[in-house]
Order: structure tokens, then sequence, then C-alpha cells
């Protein structure tokens, strides 16, 4: 704390100093003496030190001045100082604090002074208080105010930048607040959307803006992008020019307040009709169809896949894994996103699909696509199979009849599956085997097998080899 430069002739001394002070002696004079400075010196009129009074630990080697000038004892930029001090008449009270930087082994030692002269001028008390303290303080708010203003250049440009990017943004965008849902902030795009004058959107209630119909709808979805980011744009319709907006919002708190950054486009501007119409046969096809990007997050899906993952709407699911509702954890995608990666699509895959919150898994077949680029999208194709396959009557097994057609199912199938397909394929290949070693004799292909005659016919029913009507088991 920088202390007031005050002169003696500004204050206002004892109006009776003789009852306020009484009889003092020397020890008493020590003693205000000490209470009134950190280091005291007592000079002769010539300005040598002729005693210290001070903490020796605080100004080590203090007791060396003693005999020596006082300006001697100081750097040489405040000797000047010392002189000016001393020079002054002895009855002058306008004296004003100095401050000196004297020398020591450990550093300069910085102290004000103030030199009062006492018995006529024939001694000078020099007061000091060490400034060593407040000289700290003072490098550290000036390093404060050095980095507050650092800060505050770095913050004026990020304002200027995210100024310049606003006002020449093409897409209309509001900053609204959420509590008054008024506008903070509006950029020239959306000043011309709404054909309103530039700055006149500022202050005004977004609400306010839209027809009655589309007020209670926009109220709702305000409250909903307050609590998710996963919320579909609305579509709303303004109060005058009967002008379809599609409206999209995100929430963000700052300063202790919920605002929200709304972007606006003219839903009057109509998709190609090609494309319309192929959007509106991907959405109503009863095959699924899901769109996954680079991570195989959830970007989009049509209303089959939607029913196949019990979701009530895309919100519910957009952004998740796809890994949540399709394929066998750890097997399924990771083969088809490797066989994506080399081939660029996948055909037939034979995987499942499971519902939100559920482990019950429903067969399906799976073609996927994969885009191109350094972001590719991924595109699936599912459908279901379950239903079909309790639709078939019983039918003997069709197990692989070859090598080449056990490894065909590798990406389709997981490998235990395999494996349990490679035993029986094994097996019937060796009661295949041991039937026309033995002409067909039932009892002798038993016995070389090393199997009863009772497993051997339940192994022939199970993989439909030979007319087993009318044999005795």
């Amino acid at each position: 704390m920088i202390e007031p430069e005050r002169t003696i002739a500004e204050k206002t001394p004892f109006t009776r100093a003789e009852a306020a002070l009484g009889a003092i002696d020397a020890s008493d004079t020590v003693r205000l003496l000490l209470a009134s400075g950190d280091l005291t010196l007592s000079l002769d009129p010539d300005g040598r030190i002729v005693d210290v009074a001070a903490n020796r630990q605080d100004f080590p080697g203090c007791d060396t001045w003693i005999g020596q000038p006082f300006e001697a004892t100081v750097t040489v930029e405040s000797r000047s100082k010392i002189r000016d001090m001393l020079a002054l008449d002895p009855g002058d009270s306008g004296k004003r604090w100095r401050q000196i930087n004297h020398t020591s082994a450990d550093g300069d030692i910085p102290v004000r002074y103030l030199i009062i002269s006492i018995s006529s001028g024939t001694r000078l008390i020099a007061v000091g208080r060490d400034m060593r303290h407040a000289v700290v303080l003072q490098q550290r708010l000036l390093q404060a105010q050095q980095s507050l203003e650092r800060d505050y250049m770095r913050l004026r440009q990020i304002e200027t930048r995210y100024r310049l990017l606003f006002d020449l943004s093409s897409e209309p965008v509001l900053l609204v607040e959420a509590d008054s849902q008024r506008i903070q902030e509006a950029n020239p795009a959306a000043h011309a959307l709404l054909e309103a004058r530039p700055g006149s959107l500022v202050g005004t209630k977004l609400t306010g803006m839209v027809a009655r119909g589309s007020r209670d709808a926009l109220v709702a979805y305000l409250g909903a992008v307050l609590t998710t980011s996963e919320v579909s744009p609305l579509t709303v319709e303004l109060d005058p020019a009967r002008q379809q907006l599609s409206l999209s919002a995100t929430g963000f708190r700052q300063l202790g307040g919920r605002y929200l950054l709304v972007r606006l486009a003219s839903a009057n501007a109509r998709t190609p009709e090609g494309a319309a119409t192929l959007l509106d046969i991907v959405e109503r096809m009863p095959d699924a169809f899901v769109v996954a990007d680079s991570k195989m997050r959830i970007i989009a899906a049509n209303i089959a896949f939607l029913e196949l993952a019990r979701a009530a709407s895309l919100d519910q699911i957009r952004g998740r894994q796809l890994g949540e509702y399709v394929g066998r954890p750890g097997i399924d995608l990771d083969l088809i996103e490797g066989q994506l990666t080399k081939y660029g699509l996948a055909r037939n895959v034979s995987t499942v699909v499971r519902a939100q919150g559920s482990d019950l898994e429903e067969p399906v077949e799976l073609s996927a696509v994969r885009t191109s680029g350094d972001s590719p999208c991924y595109g699936f194709a599912i459908r279901e199979i379950g239903r079909r396959l309790r639709d078939l009557p019983p039918t003997p097994l069709d197990l692989p009849r070859s090598v080449e057609q056990l490894t065909e199912l590798v990406g389709r199938a997981s490998l235990k599956e395999i494996v349990r397909e490679s035993t029986d394929l094994i097996e019937r290949l060796c009661i295949e085997a041991a039937l026309a070693y033995t002409s067909d004799n039932r009892a002798s292909a038993a016995e070389i097998l090393g199997l009863s005659r009772q497993s051997l016919y339940s192994k022939l029913h199970r993989y439909g080899l030979g007319n087993l009507v009318g044999e005795a088991e």
C-alpha cells in the first residue's frame, strides 16, 4: 500500500502538547522513534551517521554505517536525494518523505525517509520505513495489470473475429436470451431473411415474431434444446408474411445466464424434385435404412429402423453408437467396417438388431456402403429375416459342403457358429464315407465309426442322409 505524501505542515499538532506528552525522557523518545519507523538514523548537521536504531536481521550490516556519511550508504542514484533533504532549512516544516535505496550484500533495500531537525539543528533524526513489502506488492500489481491488459487485448481480438464471422456469415443467426426470449444480437443475414431494418430485431421477442399457432410449439422447442442437443429442427410460421421458417437452436450459459444460438433457414426453399422423391422413398421403404458417421454414430434413419430399435423418434437415437442396436458386440460391425474399408461395400451379411433397452435380438441381413473422403459416412440397408425363417417349412439342414463354403461364412456368422457348422460338416462327411464304404450297411457303418446303431440313426435323421422310412432303430 502506497502511503500519501504528507508534510509535517499539513498535519494538525496537539493543541496542548505539554499536557499531552508531559515530561518525556530519552528512553521515551527512543521508543517513539522506534515505533514511528523501521530504521532510525541519528545524524550530525553535516549528514554523518552518529547512531542507528533498527532490527539487525532486517538491515544486516547497518552497524557499519556509524561514522559514515549518510549518502555513502545508499546507491548512486539516491545520493542526490540525500543532499536535497540535508540542504533544506532545519526549521522547514514542509519536508516530504523521500525514497532511497541502501546498498547491501543481498541487494538494494528501498527505504522511505523523513529527516527531522531537533535541538535547534544540532541533531538530525532520519526516520525510515522499510518499503520492500510495498515494492513486492507494486511488482505484483504491475504484473497483474500487464496480465489483465494482455487478456483484454486477446479478448478484443477474439471479439473482433467473432463479430466479423457473425456479420459476414451467410447463415441467418440470432442470439436469444433464454428466460425472456428476447433477441440480443442478429446478424445481417437474419435481418435480410426476416425483411427487417438493420438493428431493428435487437430487443424484440422471438415468440412475438411467429404466428399464434406456432408459438406454443416454439416455446416447447426452446425449452427442450436447453436440456438436450438432440432435438430436430422446428418449422414455424411468421406472423405477418406467413413465411415458413426452419429453426434450429443450441443452448449455452454465459455469465450466469442462459442463452440460445438460433439458426434460421427458409422452409420455402424446396429440395430438388428428384432428391425430395428419393428421400420420401427411403423414409417409406419397408426395409430399415440408417446413416452413420465415420465414428459409427447414427446421423439419420427411416421409420423402419426406428421400429426395429423401438425408438419413438429419431431424436432418441441420433448421436448414439450404431453398435448399440446392430450386430453382436465386438464381432459383426468390426467385420463389416473392415469390408467397407477394403471394398467400399458389404452385401447380405447375417447379423442381428436389438431393440432399445432390450437384450432380445432379431436376425437380419445387412448391406452397407461407404462414402469416400477424409470423413466418410456409412449407409446400411437392413432387412428382417426372422419372420421369413420362422415361416419356412422344416427342411434338412443345408450345411456347407466344402472348406470354401465355410470360409464364405466369415463376416456373415460368428466364429462360434462357424466352428459348430464345421464340426457338423466333418461329422456328416465321415458318415457319408462310412456308408459308401459299407455299401449303405448301417450296422457296419456304425461299427467302423465307433457309434451305436441308435446314435447313427439319430445323426442320419439329423443330416437327412439315406431313406429312413421303415427303418428300425
